[in-house]
């Protein structure tokens, strides 16, 4: 389980508990975070379920979402991970683990999200060979941080009948 939690210079990235569940709600709720990412706020309702989706990857699978929190003021800040999203629809996983990141407004434009999917990179490699990010091509911010930690797009697809562009980290 240690190695499941990660740390960076600013950030420490545990699997969430239920204790998360506020900020999680919060965050997958909030109108400005989510237009990029499906455009739909989610209620508690479905970010219960999301919260159960996390757990249910790390338990079955080995591998899933962090709950990223600041190291100096215990802050959330959003979360990041792997997935097994099993999409329809989307061609260009095959078979490999979907990451993903979504961050608090308060957190976005300091350099959190590149240094969590940075960790999170660390983390897979030797578990991986490879994974995929699906990003909404008006999504600059996320496009900006793929590019950084060594993304390269590859695929332009329709996912829920909206446009998205696949992708792609090979370790090693």
């Amino acid at each position: 389980m240690e190695d499941r939690i990660l740390t960076t210079p600013r950030l420490t990235m545990a699997p969430h508990r239920v204790a998360d569940f506020g900020d999680l709600c919060a965050l997958w709720g909030d109108a400005r975070v989510v237009r990029l990412l499906g455009g739909v706020p989610s209620n508690a309702e479905e970010s219960w379920a999301r919260l159960l989706r996390y757990a249910g990857n790390w338990a079955l699978l080995g591998h899933g979402f962090w709950c990223v929190r600041r190291r100096d003021t215990g802050a959330y800040v959003g979360d990041i991970g792997y997935l097994e999203a099993r999409r329809t629809g989307v061609d260009g996983f095959d078979g490999d683990p979907e990451i993903g990141w979504g961050l608090t407004v308060a957190a976005q434009g300091q350099g959190f999200a590149s240094e969590a999917v940075a960790a999170a990179l660390a983390w897979g490699n030797g578990r991986f060979a490879r994974t995929v990010a699906m990003i909404n091509p008006e999504n600059a911010a996320s496009q900006a941080v793929a590019r950084r930690c060594g993304f390269r797009h590859f695929a332009d697809g329709r996912y829920k009948d909206a446009p998205t562009g696949l992708w792609e980290y090979r370790f090693g």
